[in-house]
């Protein structure tokens, strides 16, 4: 009986052994970096995103060159606004987040909905989750008021 016994404990000590064994450096997670407002500039064209600093992780892009009374949007999410323009043509752009094709959609920045997210640091969207939220800290608020600026607009 300890013939088989003996070995049989020794199995399940090694099993249990190796179910406890601590994850490797690749496996653990540094953490999940928090989404928010960031403006860059790429030529003349100014971008306001949504989303994780640094990355591809963005919910909302809008874009706009000097002077321009409206922005280009782009992501998952749009402005929950009747004032959305779908101004697609038989040629579909590139969409920058997804690298798909988009349909491309503007917004004028006298918007309802954007003259909320200049005066007031939020902008309502509408996604596949539904419609929610998107806020800014005071920080993000003067990016924002930098983008409003840029893109032309005296109404921030």
């Amino acid at each position: 009986m300890f013939k088989i016994a003996i070995p049989a404990v020794a199995a399940l000590g090694l099993i249990a052994f190796a179910a406890q064994s601590k994850p490797t450096v690749s496996d653990v997670q540094t953490g999940v970096a928090p989404m928010g407002w960031h403006l860059s500039h790429e030529g003349t064209m100014a971008k306001l995103a949504y989303g994780v600093a640094n990355s591809d992780q963005l919910a909302l892009m809008l874009t706009c060159e000097r002077g321009q009374s409206q922005a280009v949007v782009y992501g998952d999410v749009q402005p929950a606004s009747p004032r959305l323009i779908n101004a697609s043509t038989a040629v579909f752009a590139i969409d920058p987040l997804s690298g798909g094709l988009a349909e491309e959609t503007r917004i004028p920045l006298a918007a309802p909905a954007m003259q909320q997210l200049v005066r007031q640091g939020k902008l309502p969207v509408d996604g596949e989750a539904g419609r929610f939220e998107l806020t800014a800290t005071s920080r993000e608020r003067s990016l924002i008021g930098a983008f409003f600026a840029y893109c032309g607009t005296d109404r921030v």
